[in-house]
């Protein structure tokens, strides 16, 4: 089945009569250019150097781009008896229309399209308007050749994605991360109470704990880093069959796979007659993987500013809430959640659908991959949310110290483990440390006098017990600070 265009069918008039314009003026807002959608709405800003890859105009320039170096590989290469090597300035023309690619050549794509009733052949015919009469008209016929619409398309949407990840979201997300990143090493050594199923827990530091998400991050980003990016050029059904037909001398398979790397691509040589995806479904599924690591960060960094470990200091012009001045909401970080989870849940959709074509060809990648963007743009407006309201926070470690000082109780672990380990070494009276412990400690708050207390009678040795009573629950970090390191 071949690539087949979605334009709607004009309304009936009994249909707009019967579904009139809910504005008051009486102009549709459709007529006024309004978006439907926040990304190319609300958010255009932030979103918009996506559309220099991933919107339907790139699509389309990626067409010509790729019909232009198909064209020039076939004769460069002789694959073609007969046909002449193009010169030079020829090939600069010819990437000149690739280069120039604007609103007007889509507006004209648009119009033939609107005969062609199909988008890849409205590629083609508008290729081969810029060569008629010109020194390039006796290869009109070589645009094309031997080409279905998915060899165009799949070599279309992989240097589209490739662009999209290397050129906006790999270096928004690097960036975020790195900030991430240097706010662990920053906070390194501020001590703060960890809270295991919500519940105070053995002290760590708060940049130990953003060091791991930093980490998690940055093992997700090295996967992306080095995706492929695979592509193919063989024909209907991925047999070459025209192409021996019409040549067959030529070594068809040396011919696709030096035109496929010529591109920058990876050659996947056995397909239907589609590009499989699996390469597109590996991509989205890591993407997606780096989305909840980032989205966990959002939701942890939340709670931090509910209990006070962060101030938002900056920004105070912004309104936190219509009806209550003192309040500053942590609107970015539940912004960035919001728009991962929709990321995510359509990057999962993709990954899911492209996987799968009925026998040797369906439709359904068509419509699916034309909403690469849509969840490229969610990730990329999490990301600058995100960074924002990082760029908003002062950590509070007078607060994070309140808090330690009301939960003595976490030493019993340290006081518990160093018994253990007296008694294993020959020290008398060191056992059912455990239960001793949690006799202590479970349900009850201990203070710095009730646990030095019970330590010094303990009767361990001079040593231990002299070290167990210098310490508090803010030095209590083990290996924290150094950890970041790892970093």
């Amino acid at each position: 089945m071949e690539h087949v265009t979605s334009t709607p069918a004009p309304p009936s008039p009994s249909a707009s009569s019967a579904a009139p314009s809910s504005t008051s003026s009486g102009t549709p807002l459709a007529d006024a250019g309004i978006a439907l959608g926040a990304l190319d709405g609300r958010y255009r800003a932030v979103v918009a150097p996506l559309v220099e890859h991933l919107s339907e105009a790139a699509l389309n320039r990626e067409r010509v781009r790729v019909e232009v170096e198909w064209l020039g590989h076939l004769t460069s290469s002789q694959a073609v008896p007969g046909a002449r090597a193009l010169t030079d300035d020829e090939l600069a023309r010819l990437r000149a229309v690739v280069d120039s690619f604007g609103a007007d050549d889509v507006a004209e794509l648009a119009e033939i399209e609107r005969e062609t009733v199909h988008d890849v052949k409205a590629v083609e015919y508008y290729l081969k308007r810029r060569m008629a009469g010109t020194s390039l008209a006796d290869l009109t016929e070589l645009v094309h050749f031997c080409c279905t619409s998915e060899d165009i398309n799949n070599l279309s949407y992989a240097l589209m994605v490739r662009g999209a990840v290397q050129q906006v979201w790999l270096p928004a997300a690097t960036a975020l991360t790195d900030e991430v990143a240097a706010m662990a090493t920053q906070l390194r050594d501020v001590p703060m109470l960890a809270r295991t199923h919500g519940q105070p827990a053995t002290p760590t530091t708060l940049g130990k704990e953003l060091a791991v998400l930093a980490h998690r991050l940055r093992r997700q980003l090295s996967r992306i880093e080095r995706a492929e990016y695979l592509g193919k050029i063989n024909g209907a059904t991925g047999t070459y069959g025209a192409h021996l037909a019409a040549v067959p001398d030529t070594d068809w398979v040396e011919v696709s796979r030096g035109f496929v790397e010529h591109l920058g691509l990876t050659w996947n040589p056995l397909t239907t007659q589609i590009e499989s995806h699996d390469w597109q479904a590996e991509l989205y599924a890591d993407l997606a993987r780096f989305n909840r690591v980032l989205h966990n960060l959002c939701t942890d960094v939340w709670t931090y500013i509910s209990v006070g470990y962060f101030v938002q200091v900056r920004g105070q012009g912004t309104v936190g809430s219509s009806t209550m001045p003192h309040k500053v909401n942590p609107i970015r970080f539940e912004n960035a959640e919001a728009n991962l989870e929709i990321s995510s849940a359509l990057l999962d959709v993709l990954a899911q659908t492209l996987v799968t074509s009925r026998l040797q060809r369906d439709l359904t990648d068509s419509s699916t991959q034309r909403n690469i963007g849509t969840a490229f743009g969610h990730s990329l407006l999490a990301l600058d949310n995100a960074r924002r309201g990082l760029a908003g926070l002062d950590a509070a470690p007078e607060a994070m110290a309140r808090d330690l000082d009301a939960n003595w109780e976490v030493l019993g672990e340290a006081v518990q483990s160093a018994m253990r380990a007296a008694g294993i070494a020959g020290a008398p009276g060191m056992d059912e440390p455990y239960e001793r412990l949690k006799e202590l400690t479970r349900g009850r708050r201990v203070d710095g006098a009730a646990m030095r207390a019970f330590i010094g009678g303990l009767g361990l040795p001079d040593d231990v017990r002299a070290r167990l009573e210098a310490m508090t629950p803010s030095t209590y970090t083990g290996l924290a600070s150094a950890l970041v390191d790892h970093l």
